[in-house]
């Protein structure tokens, strides 16, 4: 279990998990139910009292979220089931987030209070784990409506046709997702599908994006998978996992207001959601794209220059985070005129009241959850479409980390999280990251005429005709057009 195969985007094709009930699990399981009063909790643990995975490695923990009267066990329930109460705080992700903490086992496996599952469902989840860890896995899950059933008839059954009217059972939308992109494997945002009721993933990794998110008080689900994505993982859905949902979901019952409930969670805080962030000059609690520059040793002139094209571009959903030894300055006494670290102050009391800028010492590993991060050279300028194209380049194919070869010799890239956080999880210490990148989501090297355009010139006669050049930064459009890129650069960092 402790390969870690560099899978490129969301293909697991390299992973051959074993045939049901052909293999020797290893791993401990504890799932976690979420539960306010749980009226159909008696037919969920009967099912799992069925399950074919071993019952010496697996936990039931049933979280009760302030019920009235409070939950007690039944009668037929997996043998290592217990209630865990919740102390602070209500929810479902508060309740989940409970669970988890007093979790024992390897692997957290999610289900719902009014879940029905098959026998092998947790078996077919976590025989993924074995390979590697870092899947999440995915089951499957039809709407029912709830027939007279008694726990003995679900702990009996030996499959769940026995049970339910299948075939008029709704089908989940993610399930035509899951067979149109291939199990996945050609899913652009595969983090989708990967909703609430039962997924399961290495508890390591579910603590290491912070669990989910006690405040969204609905999609949840969502935003918890979209951290995942941003965290490197790689999600399977497992056709065999198969359950029922005892009852139609919110969608059916009041579909206009459970779109208008879950919008402005996913708004502010998924910025792939493009449609939901249509709003002109709004800000928005995740950015789109984090614009790193480091200030060190440079002029206050030089990096009010580069912040102001960064927030003055076509793409305005962004953060910039400056990076310099800002520990270095004391508030003590000083001479005001003749301090040593006068530029470097006076760019923190030009830019530290900016809710847009931060001021760090060193960059963080990866810019999550932005699913996106700009590097370049401070004295080089963003064009106002630099940021535009570049995330329209790197989307057209998910490319992993896109470069913009500048004329001096130096780069401008733009990073994709995901990719950072797989590359991350895959490298040994002393790994180049793009090398990785570039197996699982490529390294693309491109010229900087697109990413800096030139400027509009006025045309000259056809006898004077001279080619178009890329104008770095925009400030310097009035030079002569003979004039070469990178002696135009360098009088654009001169004047700087």
């Amino acid at each position: 279990m402790s390969a870690r195969p560099a899978m490129s985007q969301n293909d697991f094709s390299p992973l051959q998990p074993p045939e049901l009930g052909a293999w020797s699990p290893a791993l401990s399981v504890s799932v976690v139910i979420p539960a306010h009063g749980g009226p159909h909790l008696e037919l969920t643990l009967a099912a799992l009292a069925a399950q074919t995975y071993p019952g010496h490695l697996m936990e039931v923990l049933v979280v009760d979220d302030g019920s009235e009267p409070p939950i007690r066990l039944p009668e037929i329930r997996p043998d290592n089931t217990r209630v865990v109460r919740v102390e602070t705080g209500w929810g479902i992700s508060n309740a989940v987030n409970t669970g988890a903490k007093a979790a024992d086992g390897e692997i957290i496996q999610r289900l719902d209070a009014d879940m029905v599952a098959c026998r092998e469902h947790i078996e077919a989840l976590a025989r993924w784990h074995h390979l590697t860890d870092y899947l999440v896995t995915i089951g499957m899950k039809k709407f029912v409506e709830v027939p007279p059933l008694t726990a003995g008839e679900v702990f009996r059954a030996r499959r769940l046709g026995e049970l339910f009217d299948l075939d008029n059972a709704v089908a989940s939308s993610t399930e035509a997702t899951i067979a149109k992109t291939d199990g996945l494997r050609g899913s652009r945002n595969p983090y989708h599908v990967c909703t609430g009721p039962t997924f399961a993933l290495p508890r390591e990794v579910f603590h290491a994006v912070g669990g989910l998110d006690p405040t969204v008080a609905r999609g949840e689900d969502t935003e918890f998978a979209y951290r995942l994505a941003m965290h490197g993982v790689v999600f399977v859905p497992d056709l065999e996992a198969q359950a029922v949902h005892l009852g139609l979901p919110a969608q059916h019952r009041d579909r206009e207001r459970a779109v208008r409930a879950v919008e402005p969670y996913l708004a502010h805080r998924v910025p792939l959601r493009r449609d939901l962030r249509k709003d002109r000059g709004r800000r928005w609690l995740v950015p789109y794209v984090e614009i790193v520059l480091d200030v060190t040793d440079t002029s206050e002139a030089v990096v009010r220059r580069a912040v102001t094209a960064a927030l003055d571009g076509k793409l305005q959903d962004v953060a910039v985070t400056l990076v310099g030894p800002w520990s270095r300055l004391s508030d003590g006494r000083r001479s005001v005129l003749g301090d040593p670290c006068f530029e470097l102050r006076l760019m923190r009391d030009l830019f530290a009241h900016d809710e847009r800028i931060r001021l760090i010492d060193e960059a963080a590993p990866t810019p999550a959850p932005t699913p996106f991060r700009y590097r370049g050279p401070v004295d080089v300028p963003l064009h106002r479409a630099t940021l535009e194209r570049m995330v329209e380049t790197a989307q057209k194919d998910l490319t992993g980390v896109l470069v913009v070869d500048l004329p001096d010799g130096r780069t401008a890239r733009l990073e994709r999280t995901s990719a950072l956080g797989r590359a991350r999880l895959l490298a040994a210490p002393d790994d180049d990251l793009d090398a990785v990148i570039d197996t699982t989501h490529g390294v693309r090297h491109v010229p900087p005429e697109r990413y800096w355009p030139p400027a509009a010139q006025a045309t000259p006669p056809p006898s004077q005709a001279t080619p178009p050049a890329v104008t770095i930064p925009a400030a310097v459009a009035s030079e002569p057009a003979g004039r070469t890129l990178l002696g135009r650069l360098k009088s654009a960092l001169r004047t700087g």
